[in-house]
Order: structure tokens, then sequence, then C-alpha cells
């Protein structure tokens, strides 16, 4: 079962060029508050059925329905058939995922700004850049984990950082004392397609948070996926 850890967007200038073109702004779709809890609780989810966003905000099987409908029609949400169960008869049960129109609800991090200004700068500070980041972010977080006792404790904290980090995370318990994170929602998609560099910064960040795990990306929103997901299991002690 999926536990959401909520306590609680490419235009590049030439080097040493001007801008060729203005930064696009994409306009939010219009939705309704409820409508709002509803993406986003599809968006922790990667796929979420009728029953899973009535089950998450506490609603009607019915008022599920209205609005999933709703956003349908609006082409926030994609729908397809879901897995059948072998031996099930019937159809299959529908699936919903968040379609790329809404990614502008979802928290970006400014990536097309981000993006101009980088296009300033030449390829070795850009890759400073990201190393800086990716090294003050594992300072803080090792800090955070410090406090946390148990390997458990440890990746639930990391998945609460990510999720603050405006990545929406989720984090599931798996056979064998495994352990799967996955981030619904890119603060830093539009940077990452444009500097690969941000991806792997954010692999080498957890990896270096838990450096006493094996950390495996099982999904990748860059290569299609409903969320970056990484596999955690605890390496065992060495005798």
């Amino acid at each position: 079962m999926n536990v959401p850890v909520t306590v609680s967007s490419r235009s590049r200038s030439d080097r040493g060029g001007s801008v060729e073109r203005a930064a696009r702004i994409d306009s939010p779709p219009s939705v309704s508050a409820a409508q709002r809890s509803v993406l986003y609780a599809v968006r922790r989810r990667g796929e979420a059925t009728v029953a899973d966003v009535a089950e998450r905000l506490g609603i009607t099987i019915s008022g599920a329905r209205q609005h999933l409908a709703a956003l349908a029609e609006a082409g926030l949400v994609e729908v397809g058939d879901g897995p059948r169960e072998p031996g099930r008869a019937g159809r299959a049960e529908r699936v919903y995922c968040v379609a790329p129109a809404a990614d502008t609800l979802f928290p970006r991090a400014y990536g097309e700004l981000t993006n101009q200004l980088l296009g300033y700068l030449p390829d070795d500070a850009v890759t400073v850049a990201f190393e800086r980041r990716r090294d003050e972010r594992v300072e803080a977080g090792r800090a955070r984990l410090a406090t946390k006792r148990g390997f458990k404790a440890k990746v639930t904290e990391l998945a609460r950082i990510l999720d603050e980090d405006g990545y929406m995370a989720t984090i599931e318990s798996l056979p064998g004392g495994r352990f799967r994170v996955a981030e619904h929602n890119c603060a830093i998609f539009a940077v990452a397609g444009e500097h690969p560099l941000a991806c792997s910064t954010e692999l080498e960040f957890i990896r270096a948070v838990l450096p006493d795990a094996d950390v495996e990306r099982v999904a990748h929103l860059m290569a299609g996926g409903h969320s970056c997901s990484y596999e955690i299991k605890k390496r065992p002690a060495r005798g």
C-alpha cells in the first residue's frame, strides 16, 4: 500500500549570445479546489481507480467518478483499462493517470526561467552548480536522517524530505525488508529535460544520504513513467 508522506516548466541561449526566444509561460488550467485534490490524489499513485481516489480523499465513489469524468473531459486525466485479475469476468477496471496538459498545476520550480538563466553559463559552471546543489542537499539530508533510529525511519524521513521539496513522494514497504520511494511529481522536470545531470544528481543524493543501502531507480518520469521510483534495501552488516 502506498503511504503518502505529506506532513504538511526549453529554450536556451547560444553560449555568450542572446536568447533566441522568450521562455514560454503556460497558464494553468482552471480547476476547482476539489478537482485539484483529485488530480493530486491520482498523481500520488501514478495510476488510480475511482475507488482509490474515493478512499484517498474520503469522498463517495459517485463523487470521485464525477470529478474524474470532468477532468477527463477537460483533457487533464487520461483513462485506460487496468490489469484484469485472472479468472475475473466482465470489463477491466478503469484506471486514471494525470495527462501532460495538467502538468502546470504541479510544482515545477520555475524550470523555464532556470533553463534560460543556465543558458548564459558555460558548461563547466552548470556542472558545478548542480554538484553544489547536490552536496548542500546531501549535507542537510544527512543531518536530518542522523536523528532517526532504524532503517525504516531513515527511509521515511528521506521520503518526507523529497515530498517537502515538491516531489510528491510516497513510501511503500516491499517484501524482504525493501522499500519503494516514488516521486510522483518532478519539481525540476523542465530543467532535467535540458540538463540530464539534474537527474543523475538526484539519484546521487539518495544514495549519499543512505550510504548503507542499495538504491536502484526502477521507474523514470523522463522515460515516460508515471513516477521516478527507487527501490531501497539495507545492505547486510559486514562481519
